[in-house]
């Protein structure tokens, strides 16, 4: 089964907004670690592309999904290049991935069918479907009741149109959770600009998000929902995970452009740059980049890929002394010692 992919509406509504300045990459930005850019792969099969995030499971399988709608994992120990074996098929496109506590199931933000569970032997079940609130499930985050807090990142634009949305720069996102014995979802707070990467904090108090579109670190509290700038980052933000002791790693797959910064006072130029074919549209650097962050925004360590070996990186994820990492544009995930 492959899921219809939605059109995206036509023109967009940008609005103006003052022209904003990229801050360098200095300070605990700076690339002094440069290791991104020797990581070892675990290739997807030929043909195969786009691993948007990875997770491990309990049993110590690494799972990623790509752009055709299906499932792959490898073993966590398993040397550099060893070929993917397929878990299950989707349909849609699988973006985030996270374990639910309770039994070691994959939930699945599928872009074009909402929240899915995948159980260890591939069985794919449809938690929320994509009626709305509903629109674009990107990332979530699994609450030790089983409670799913979820970005929804965009009401306007499909995946296959998520640049439209940053060109429109409209809060077009919010934050839902579902709830598994209920089977209900709720709008915990909207009004975002492309919610994106989101984990709990330990205490389950709080969310810890980012949007892509205004390249802001957020805290949500629960379960009210008042959102919290904690950090304007210099890169724009795509998945993040907690470590569970108070820190996230934030995936960054690309510095912020000075060119699509000076746009924001300028609507119609933007309707037009958004009429344009994508490859002469700016594109994203290509730059390896993470960075580890405490639960107040303040950086403690970052990652750099300077020349681009793995680069527009959507996914990262800690596990033991290594951390991995899956890629928009990947042909494979990627891993990196932590010492």
């Amino acid at each position: 089964m492959v899921v219809p992919r939605p059109r995206a509406p036509r023109p967009i509504r940008p609005v103006r907004e003052p022209a904003t300045v990229p801050p360098p990459l200095t300070g605990p930005w700076a690339p002094h670690d440069r290791r991104l850019d020797e990581v070892e792969l675990l290739p997807l099969p030929d043909g195969a592309h786009g691993p948007e995030d990875v997770v491990v499971d309990p049993a110590g399988r690494v799972v990623s999904g790509d752009e055709d709608g299906r499932l792959w994992w490898w073993a966590a120990d398993a040397p550099a290049g060893t070929p993917a074996r397929l878990l299950a098929e989707t349909g849609g496109r699988p973006l985030g991935i996270e374990l639910d506590p309770r039994d070691g199931s994959l939930v699945v933000c599928d872009a074009y069918r909402g929240l899915l569970r995948v159980t260890p032997d591939g069985a794919v079940r449809e938690l929320t479907g994509t009626a709305p609130p509903v629109h674009l499930a990107n990332n979530a985050a699994v609450a030790r009741d089983g409670t799913i807090y979820f970005t929804d990142s965009s009401d306007r634009f499909p995946l296959s149109h998520w640049k439209h949305d940053l060109l429109e720069h409209r809060p077009n996102g919010r934050v839902l959770a579902y709830h598994p014995g209920t089977g209900r979802t709720d709008v915990v707070t909207a009004g975002l600009y492309f919610p994106n990467g989101i984990a709990l904090t330990p205490d389950e108090s709080a969310l810890i998000l980012v949007e892509t579109t205004t390249h802001r670190l957020l805290r949500v509290d629960l379960p009210g929902g008042a959102a919290t700038v904690l950090a304007d980052l210099p890169a724009y933000p795509d998945n993040l995970c907690g470590v569970g002791d108070g820190t996230y790693w934030i995936a960054l797959p690309s510095p912020r452009l000075p060119v699509v910064e000076r746009l924001l006072p300028h609507p119609r130029l933007r309707q037009l740059v958004a009429l344009l074919p994508d490859a002469v549209r700016p594109q994203p650097r290509r730059y390896g980049l993470v960075a580890l962050v405490d639960g107040a925004g303040a950086v403690l360590r970052t990652l750099h890929g300077p020349r681009g070996a793995y680069w527009m990186i959507t996914g990262v994820r800690q596990h033991g002394d290594r951390l991995w990492l899956g890629s928009l544009v990947g042909t494979g995930v990627a891993r990196v010692p932590l010492g």
